[in-house]
């Protein structure tokens, strides 16, 4: 099966953290890959135009962000930016193919782009 989710955090989608999965906002799941790929492309372009910046690996994994949008991290002594991530994954894994230029091409990730440092 697969999966396009929405995320929202302290971290960029393609790191998998342990926990990670506390972050989904949003699940949809596809029998095909096409179909998948069909919602992601529609999710991605409404969540692009609500965000400053972006930045995208080419296999479905693109993360959002808008200054200031940050939360404070006791643990961290310090303000993180929250990201908005959009992933699409086969069986809750990344996938290995390329996903369409236009996702990844679109990168525009100047700002803070600060993680947590506790251990995860």
């Amino acid at each position: 099966m697969y999966q396009v989710i929405t995320m929202y955090g302290d971290n960029e989608p393609w790191w998998f953290f342990e926990e990670w999965q506390a972050d989904i906002q949003e699940e949809v799941t596809f029998s095909t890959l096409e179909e998948a790929q069909s919602f992601y492309r529609k999710k991605w372009n409404l969540v692009y135009e609500e965000y400053s910046y972006i930045h995208a690996k080419p296999n479905y994994l693109s993360a959002f962000w808008n200054d200031g949008d940050e939360r404070w991290c006791e643990e961290c002594d310090e303000d993180l930016q929250q990201y908005k991530g959009l992933a699409l994954l086969k069986d809750y894994q990344p996938l290995t193919i390329e996903s369409e230029r236009e996702f990844y091409e679109a990168t525009n990730s100047s700002g803070k782009t600060k993680r947590c440092q506790r251990s995860k």
